[in-house]
């Protein structure tokens, strides 16, 4: 398994991303994306076979934030404690205790995203 510690892209997620069909393959992409501006420096890995992102240094699945694609949407997977605390802003998206599911034809909240990254960083970071 390849992982990056200083911030660059990871060649395993860049493959999983190019393996996706174009929209599911764009959403995954803008995931990534806020989720890098919202905690510059993580490590990319591949975790459970999809891509992950450790909040921490050596951050283990609890200090992690995953993302997938689907056929019809796009899994994010912040941790139960952030989808918790922005269960009142979830309403309009299909969510459980520890993912959020993002449709493919609507556009992805970039805002929220950042929003719930930032929450999780603090968290996992004690900041």
């Amino acid at each position: 398994m390849t992982t990056t510690t200083d911030g660059s892209r990871s060649p395993e997620v860049d493959a999983y991303l190019a393996g996706q069909p174009e929209k599911t393959r764009r959403a995954l992409d803008q995931l990534r994306a806020l989720i890098r501006e919202a905690a510059p420096g993580v490590t990319e890995l591949m975790n459970y076979r999809i891509p992950a992102f450790a909040l921490v240094p050596g951050g283990k699945r609890d200090q992690q934030i995953m993302i997938a694609g689907y056929a019809g949407h796009v899994g994010f997977y912040p941790s139960p404690g952030v989808l918790e605390a922005f269960a009142g802003r979830l309403a309009d998206y299909k969510f459980s205790k520890g993912a959020i599911q993002f449709p493919l034809n609507r556009p992805i909240p970039a805002e929220l995203v950042l929003e719930m990254v930032r929450f999780r960083l603090s968290q996992v970071s004690g900041t």
